[in-house]
């Protein structure tokens, strides 16, 4: 994966519930973490780099932050919010 064209981002059902629930300022900031994953979805650490089976799950984290995207390489490829932790 290269940093060109960013990738779309599609939420789990739960994650977009979340993410509704979130002020706006925490709202636009998972926007930000997530546009930085779009362009270069392997910028962020894995969830467990010593899981070779696991390499496309990542951990975005910015301060009380944390966002859980899978890095869906299928046509079409895109990220996949599994989870947005807020601990602010």
């Amino acid at each position: 994966m290269s940093a060109g064209t960013p990738l779309p981002v599609r939420f789990a059902t739960k994650a977009a519930a979340y993410l509704a629930t979130l002020d706006p300022t925490t709202q636009e900031l998972v926007l930000d973490v997530l546009a930085i994953a779009a362009r270069a979805p392997l910028h962020w650490d894995a969830w467990d780099p010593e899981d070779i089976d696991s390499q496309d799950l990542r951990a975005a984290a910015v301060g009380t932050l944390t966002v859980l995207y899978l890095i869906q390489r299928t046509e079409p490829p895109h990220l996949y919010v599994l989870e947005i932790i807020w601990a602010g």
